[in-house]
């Protein structure tokens, strides 16, 4: 369980310290990037759609979700992902490996981490808030 959360919009960072001891500072555009909602990871194995251009996005608004997770509204308007307390864990502790890797899957699709989403709005936003299977 969290015993400390708190939004830093100027660095960019969400910190978060468990009652275990463990304190983390998890970025953002981690957040963003590795986001639980079915927009980002899809329908099942195989769907993910990797994000891009997630460098400068906030957290605007972080929401509660029972006793168990919050829900953060990004600046590019995404607000889909709910963020258990486990997950929030993970991020934290494994964001290393985890950034090793959307780093290696950019370059492996050979995109640039700053370009723009396919479809994005002029204002930014790539969500999409239509039906449940709207890509």
């Amino acid at each position: 369980m969290p015993t400390q959360l708190t939004v830093h919009r100027q660095s960019r960072n969400l910190e978060i310290a468990f009652d275990d001891g463990m304190q983390f500072r998890i970025p953002f555009e981690l957040m963003r990037v590795y986001s639980p909602s079915a927009e980002v990871r899809g329908h099942g194995p195989g769907q993910e759609t990797l994000q891009t251009g997630k460098r400068d996005v906030i957290i605007d608004a972080l929401e509660a979700v029972g006793n168990y997770a919050v829900q953060p509204t990004f600046s590019d308007g995404h607000d889909t992902g709910i963020f258990t307390w486990e997950y929030l864990y993970f991020l934290g502790k494994e964001q290393d490996r985890l950034w090793n890797d959307y780093l290696a899957r950019l370059d492996a699709s050979q995109l640039d981490r700053d370009a723009s989403m396919p479809g994005a709005s002029p204002s930014g936003s790539s969500c999409s808030h239509g039906g449940p299977h709207e890509h």
